[in-house]
């Protein structure tokens, strides 16, 4: 069997690849979809923990423009990456995953509450480990929770999922002659403003020495494609 290039990997899945085709909350197809590719790369050996984000319920940067308290906003956005967080927990587990929750907002009988040592010993044990709740802290983006989480864990490598196959020159939608990048510094995104990230996710990759993938999840077998080292999506490095 082929090895992995990677033994344990960081996941951001945005709420709204939980959606799929749908305008809010989850379709069944592509939570299905996504799960089958998480076990792809279970079934490989590879020691996986996600961080999920919360926009297709409710986001909290959204309702600070409707004039809501930003604090308070953010604080609803990070209980709507709870309740994604529980349903993608759900999903693995009916895939036949073994899968633990845990959460940055502590919520009694709903799931674990963070705790680094905890995480890392589910990952050895073969459990995917779904994080929510986002950093905890408002003010803080989901991009900036998988940065963390990810060093924390110590993953070899954070992959972003999107619904394009890695970063582009423009956006490829209304130019036709944009061109993807296959490899970028960190200086160079944070440089050229390509919003993949928000800075202090790539400043926290940069600094922990944290290398980036981002890639398209709804291209079949591209997580495993990541994995395994084949040229797939943009990836960011020192």
């Amino acid at each position: 069997m082929p090895t992995p290039a990677c033994r344990r990997i960081l996941l951001k899945l945005s709420g709204e690849a939980l959606m799929g085709p749908d305008a809010f909350g989850y379709h069944a197809l592509t939570l299905a979809s996504i799960t089958g590719q998480i076990k792809e790369v279970v079934d490989l050996g590879v020691q996986v923990a996600i961080v999920v984000g919360g926009g297709n319920l409710f986001r909290g940067a959204t309702g600070a423009l409707s004039g809501m308290n930003r604090a308070t906003a953010d604080s609803m956005g990070m209980l709507a990456t709870v309740m994604n967080a529980l349903a993608l927990k759900d999903a693995l587990i009916a895939a036949g995953i073994d899968a633990r929750m845990q959460t940055a907002v502590p919520i009694g009988h709903v799931g674990e509450s963070f705790e680094r040592d905890s995480a890392v010993r589910h990952l050895e044990a073969g459990r995917v480990v779904v994080f929510g709740g986002g950093t905890g802290n408002p003010f803080f983006t989901t991009d900036t929770a998988s940065a963390l989480r990810g060093a924390e864990i110590g993953a070899d490598l954070m992959l972003k999922a999107t619904k394009v196959d890695g970063v582009y020159t423009a956006d490829p939608k209304k130019d036709p002659t944009a061109s993807r990048y296959t490899t970028l510094s960190f200086d160079e995104a944070i440089a050229r403003n390509l919003g993949v990230l928000d800075t202090a996710a790539f400043a926290l990759c940069r600094e922990q020495g944290l290398p980036l993938c981002v890639f398209n999840i709804f291209s079949s077998g591209a997580l495993r494609r990541v994995i395994m080292g084949e040229d797939e999506g943009t990836r960011v490095t020192l």
